[in-house]
């Protein structure tokens, strides 16, 4: 049997063009390489996920390259082969999770003052430096701040807040952002492609829609779901896959309110107990729906981040919705929401939260 490889790593952006939703990190990088003018420290933060540690990878065979193009690897030169055959010694990588102590950094000091054999630069690239003890930072200021020429450190981390400022003043910082829906969306779909695995809109819009942001946790999402589903992945067995509540649901959910049917809504709710959901995610996700709804009604529709057959549906069922009904349900979801964790009967006051929200459906009826 062939080595199975997730997609995470399959597909992991070799190039700065082919990384996802990071254009203004990309542009930034590229051009100071073209133009030479390359700091002896960066920090990457951002969510878990988001390209972090892939660009810092791509960074250093980038400014190791024999003959760069445009900013990029040529991926050609006797460099970027060694880079790629995962045997260069120009990039040497840190966790800092588990290597966080005073000793690790001052091994770490050691092996910056050797010069490399191949090569202009010895990148080190830290993951997780927030995990370092106080007192290892402490020993890492001075080497951070005036390393020798042939090294660049790379810090990556999900929490910069944790970082000593000491240390964020010796840095340039380039904050990551979230991948967008859309984009995470055309990335899948991409690699559905190369797969040769079919997929509708609605399925990848949930797929991308759940992993909040992360792209990695996107990829793992995907091979799951092509795990269940096969070479086909259709909307409702992703959500099955994923174990989340389905958009079907929460286009029911809103019809039925809308005519004032608040027995039916009480039916369907119990319906989505007794499939293992808890009230808590039930209303978050309603009241999410209802905010969508109301962005979907006019030119806020590009806060919406559906795309494709999706984004036609909600501007459907919004049409339906009067504005004042989708502002007081909401406000009646949000003071729900808020109040149970805090509640003795949860499934009671969602159930009231229904009821109040069929009655305004009644009266605009």
């Amino acid at each position: 049997m062939e080595n199975f490889i997730v997609s995470a790593r399959k597909y992991r952006p070799a190039t700065f063009a082919s990384v996802v939703g990071q254009r203004h990190i990309t542009s930034t990088l590229k051009n100071a390489i073209e133009r030479g003018q390359l700091a002896h420290a960066y920090l990457f933060c951002g969510p878990r996920g988001v390209g972090k540690t892939t660009c810092a990878r791509i960074f250093a065979k980038a400014i190791n390259c024999l003959n760069p193009q445009g900013g990029e690897a040529c991926n050609e030169c006797e460099s970027c082969r060694t880079f790629n055959e995962g045997r260069s010694l120009n990039v040497h990588e840190l966790d800092a999770a588990s290597n966080n102590s005073v000793d690790d950094i001052r091994n770490l000091i050691e092996q910056v003052r050797i010069i490399p054999q191949q090569g202009r630069y010895s990148v080190y690239v830290i993951d997780e430096v927030h995990m370092l003890t106080s007192n290892a930072f402490n020993a890492f200021l001075k080497t951070l701040e005036e390393p020798p020429r042939h090294a660049i450190f790379v810090l990556a981390t999900t929490e910069k807040h944790k970082i000593i400022p000491t240390i964020l003043s010796r840095c340039q910082i380039y904050d990551f952002n979230r991948i967008k829906v859309e984009d995470g969306v055309e990335y899948l779909r991409y690699i559905a492609n190369q797969e040769g695995v079919t997929a509708d809109d609605e399925a990848l819009n949930l797929i991308a829609h759940k992993a909040d942001g992360g792209m990695r946790d996107a990829l793992s999402m995907f091979d799951k779901a092509v795990s269940f589903c096969g070479a086909n992945l259709n909307y409702k067995d992703v959500a099955a896959t994923l174990n989340v509540l389905d958009y079907d649901t929460y286009f029911t959910a809103t019809d039925l309110l809308l005519e004032g049917k608040y027995v039916e809504s009480l039916v369907l709710f119990d319906n989505i107990l007794s499939r293992g959901f808890s009230p808590q995610v039930f209303i978050s996700g309603l009241n999410a729906h209802f905010r969508d709804l109301l962005m979907s009604k006019g030119p806020a529709i590009s806060l919406v981040e559906f795309t494709g057959t999706l984004v036609e549906r909600y501007k459907q069922q919004a049409q339906k919705c009067d504005e004042q009904f989708l502002f007081n349900a909401i406000s009646l979801l949000t003071e729900a929401d808020g109040k149970i964790r805090q509640s003795s009967n949860q499934r009671l006051l969602v159930e009231l939260g229904l009821m109040k929200i069929a009655g305004l459906g009644q009266k605009k009826k």
